[in-house]
């Protein structure tokens, strides 16, 4: 059952409680075993992917609703949230919506036929750990998994087009915003570090010149400690320094991977 919605099951659904036409979708971010990956529901009855998603009640705001809906696919709050586009083709919906999936998962006719009107899309991009992420689907789906970026497929809609825009557009956070604070664990190694860089950018980057840079932006701190279990040299452990990455944010990075 999903948490924090305004209904519990579809029949309670009322196209009323929301705002019209207008709607969210959220990239879901999450990198393991030097994997970026994507966090995807696979449509019940069809076999059709989407993106996490959902729409806006009265009272909230678009953010507000963004942190619901990737609350009930994550169990996680507080998340690295970023809108990053508007998805308004006249066509996105037409003909494209997975109707039958709607009925058979017990939505009224009146319900579906509110739903599968033409909505403007808002594209959201979050961050996760990987490892905390409690996996959820809706009620609409049958299953909420994980897969390589490079695997995603053909998504229901335009949903790759909005997944396209968030990758490119995580790309180019990495230019002038740091990176990685909300993908890797605690503590984490400066090659570790680099190849979450690397997969991001899908581009080598020289080691020495990558830990220079990263250096110079003042934002990790080395722990002392080393990575256990490793049958050669163990690497350091870095961690954020959490008032420093936060500035960043902020106050921005220079100079392009």
């Amino acid at each position: 059952m999903n948490r924090h919605l305004s209904y519990n099951s579809p029949e309670q659904f009322n196209p009323d409680d929301y705002l019209p036409q207008l709607s969210l979708d959220c990239v879901i971010f999450g990198f393991h075993d030097n994997q970026l990956k994507v966090l995807l529901l696979k449509m019940a009855y069809e076999d059709t992917w989407s993106l996490p998603g959902g729409h806006v009640l009265k009272h909230e705001s678009l953010e507000e609703a963004a942190s619901r809906v990737l609350y009930d696919r994550t169990g996680l709050k507080d998340l690295f949230l970023r809108e990053f586009g508007v998805f308004s083709d006249p066509e996105r919906v037409k003909n494209k919506f997975p109707e039958r999936t709607f009925l058979e998962s017990g939505f009224s006719k009146k319900s579906v036929e509110w739903l599968s009107q033409r909505f403007v899309t808002v594209g959201f991009y979050a961050l996760v750990d990987y490892s905390r992420v409690m996996a959820s689907k809706d009620m609409y789906s049958e299953t909420c998994t994980w897969k390589d970026i490079d695997n995603v497929g053909e998504l229901m809609m335009d949903h790759n087009a909005i997944f396209d825009r968030a990758l490119i557009t995580l790309r180019h956070q990495l230019n002038y915003e740091p990176i990685g604070l909300n993908l890797l664990p605690e503590k984490f190694t400066m090659p570790e570090l680099q190849k979450l860089y690397e997969t991001i950018l899908d581009k080598k980057l020289d080691r020495r010149n990558f830990k220079r840079k990263i250096n110079t932006y003042n934002i990790i701190t080395e722990t002392g400690e080393t990575k256990p279990n490793c049958p050669h040299k163990a690497p350091f452990l870095y961690q954020f320094d959490i008032d420093k990455y936060q500035k960043a944010l902020i106050d921005g990075l220079s100079g392009k991977w």
